[in-house]
């Protein structure tokens, strides 16, 4: 029992450390240009072990997508859940989000802000039901900051231009430039709130 427990474990933590693999080479060279051999040899597995975890390359890519979500959708919730005024719980899901995104070894949500169109329609349904709750959850901050007057226009579009801006920054970040993630956030919510 005590080693079966252990095997599916040690399964679980492998599929883990691939789905990292992946994210992170998406990232650096797009789904259709990393092959099963790039993610195989990354992962120091044999050619075909991915496939002990997914059935097809698509599968990674989902399970990577999905995998951000649910991990960013964890951290904003958190955020969320404080009883704050909405400007510094608006500030404090930026943070998060740039977190979430440009943090070392956070490639999960920008493959899928690069590759989404390499989604087949069916498992695009699937991801945009967890995006759906992400951007519910900034909605919600967005609409509390308009009720309030600190945020005017349509409110909807307000949180689309925010994205805008925030998913941007992962491709031009780089840890231990200039700014920190910290100061970035800061300043990103400064920007966006215009105060």
């Amino acid at each position: 029992m005590r080693r079966a427990r252990k095997k599916r474990q040690h399964e679980g933590n492998r599929r883990e450390d691939l789905l990292r693999v992946c994210a992170r080479l998406f990232r650096e060279k797009g789904f259709d240009g990393t092959t099963i051999r790039d993610i195989s040899q990354a992962a120091g597995m044999h050619s075909g072990s991915p496939f002990y975890h997914f059935k097809t390359k698509q599968d990674m890519l989902v399970a990577v997508m999905e995998q951000g979500l649910t991990e960013g959708l964890r951290h904003l919730e958190a955020v969320a859940a404080l009883k704050l005024p909405p400007a510094e719980k608006f500030r404090k899901l930026v943070r998060a989000h740039l977190g979430t995104i440009c943090e070392d070894g956070r490639d999960l949500i920008p493959v899928m802000l690069y590759d989404w169109r390499s989604l087949t329609p069916a498992n695009r349904r699937r991801v945009i039901a967890l995006q759906d709750r992400y951007d519910a959850l900034w909605q919600r901050v967005t609409d509390e900051l308009r009720a309030e007057g600190i945020m005017t226009g349509d409110a909807q579009l307000a949180r689309l231009f925010t994205f805008g801006v925030l998913n941007w920054t992962a491709r031009w970040y780089r840890a231990g430039g200039r700014k920190s993630l910290d100061d970035i956030a800061e300043e990103a919510a400064r920007f966006l709130l215009r105060r």
